[in-house]
């Protein structure tokens, strides 16, 4: 006699009415029904009925090695059979963990002195939040609490990563954000430089504000300043030259910390290790997530400099413990992964791979320049967008109503591609690290098809 099939089966798997589904026009979703991603090959996943399709987000930004490597399920499996389980707390600590801190120091983009693990981007940044203000206390500046972060920054969806982003979708509802966080504009030229702005000019214009933000607020109780070094989910902003060189010296100026956001940059994906090489950043605190294990497991890991670790200890010798911590931080299956993904990042030269294929992809999505759908290209590494317009020559969005963005993301799934629609019709492209340039080209000749579609599409609407 047959088993009765399981609500988690392969054949009820379309069934998936009880799960709120994170990022989603839910009452949409009710209609349409989700895309089940059941298997993954190299750059590809595929549905449940079969069909192919090149992951062009390497999901969420992080799939940094596709989505069937072998040796990093070998490590999970190792470390599942050796010691699944530990924890970091009251002195312990599995075994994992000092060779992947020792590793990741040796990663880092600058000095770094601790490295504290959690499981996600989010959870690290919340941590970071905290640090300020563990910090700031510990050095007698109990005034010295608010964080500056731009408008169109993620830095995740916890109560203090969500308040410092700066999408309004993410406040809406839950009485966001927190008090303390101040908001300057982001470095995005093509939306927001003026008139006959230079990039120059308009890199003066936001050093300025982030000054008079600062003395408005008072430097006494200004902590902290965030950011990405390209704001990912905002809409792939990659900052005009000299942005983050003003920045920074306004930081030093007023006795700031430079908290940088790494969770997407990090470990490859522009082409440097990390942006903080890229930019030449000197940061404080850097977070860093999603390619450390390549998005196998989930993990996320703070750095901070020695004067931040050394004021902290002082003050938790007083206190008697560090009180933080995640009963995952640290886990030792994710340590392995992570471990494993490094290695491999070295051994394969990952990175001079991505910047041998990296001008394939940004010199293809240069071309859509021109197209009467197409208001801007931009990108860095193995990251791009292609930004829709109504009226390119005048940067004129299309009204949100319209959902051209969501329209084209459609299109691009129906010819095998997965891509992601950011607000105001942003269509961003991060491809596995490991993407061929052949396979490259499909993206591109794949994103032509959807294109034409949107615009036969847009071009049939009622006059």
């Amino acid at each position: 006699m047959n088993a009765p099939q399981s609500e988690f089966s392969v054949a009820g798997q379309s069934d998936v009415k009880h799960h709120l589904h994170p990022y989603t026009q839910l009452r949409q979703l009710e209609k349409e029904g989700p895309l089940v991603i059941v298997r993954g090959e190299g750059v590809q996943v595929f549905d449940e009925n079969g069909k192919a399709y090149i992951e062009g987000m390497a999901g969420l930004w992080c799939a940094s090695l596709g989505f069937s490597e072998r040796r990093l399920a070998d490590a999970a499996y190792r470390q599942m059979t050796t010691l699944p389980y530990y924890h970091s707390f009251s002195g312990k600590v599995p075994g994992p963990v000092a060779e992947l801190v020792e590793t990741m120091i040796r990663w880092a983009p600058v000095p770094m002195a601790r490295v504290l693990f959690a499981n996600s981007g989010s959870e690290s940044n919340d941590t970071a939040f905290k640090l300020v203000h563990y910090y700031n206390n510990a050095k007698g500046r109990p005034l010295k609490k608010k964080i500056i972060a731009r408008n169109k920054g993620y830095h995740g969806v916890t109560v203090a990563a969500a308040s410092l982003s700066g999408l309004a979708s993410m406040h809406q509802h839950f009485d966001l954000p927190l008090p303390g966080v101040v908001r300057v504009s982001c470095p995005h030229f093509y939306q927001y430089g003026l008139p006959n702005e230079t990039q120059a000019q308009f890199v003066d214009r936001l050093a300025k504000e982030l000054e008079d933000t600062i003395l408005r607020e008072g430097p006494e109780t200004v902590a902290a300043f965030i950011a990405e070094p390209v704001q990912a989910a905002g809409g792939v902003i990659v900052p005009p030259p000299g942005y983050f060189a003003k920045v920074q010296a306004i930081l030093k100026k007023y006795d700031i910390l430079f908290l940088v956001d790494e969770v997407v940059t990090g470990f490859g994906r522009l082409g440097q290790a990390f942006g903080t090489q890229v930019f030449d950043l000197k940061p404080d605190m850097i977070t860093v997530a999603k390619m450390l294990t390549s998005a196998y497991v989930p993990m996320s890991a703070l750095y901070l400099t020695d004067e931040i670790y050394q004021t902290i200890a002082d003050a938790s010798a007083a206190v008697g413990v560090f009180g933080h911590g995640y009963t995952y931080s640290g886990h030792p299956l994710a340590c392995a992964i992570a471990l494993e993904t490094l290695r491999i990042y070295e051994a394969d030269n990952v990175i001079g791979h991505v910047q041998q294929v990296a001008p394939r992809l940004q010199l293809g999505l240069q071309k859509f320049k021109g197209h009467p759908l197409v208001g801007d290209v931009r990108g860095l590494g193995l990251i791009g967008a292609i930004e829709l317009s109504a009226d390119p020559a005048q940067r004129k969005p299309f009204d949100p109503s319209l959902g051209v963005g969501a329209y084209f993301v459609s299109r691009a799934q129906a010819h095998g591609l997965i891509v992601r629609v950011l607000i105001g019709d942003v269509i961003a492209f991060s491809p596995p690290l490991i993407i061929s340039e052949a396979e490259i080209d499909a993206v591109l000749a794949r994103t032509q098809l959807a294109l034409a579609d949107t615009w036969a599409w847009v071009q049939a609407w009622p006059a």
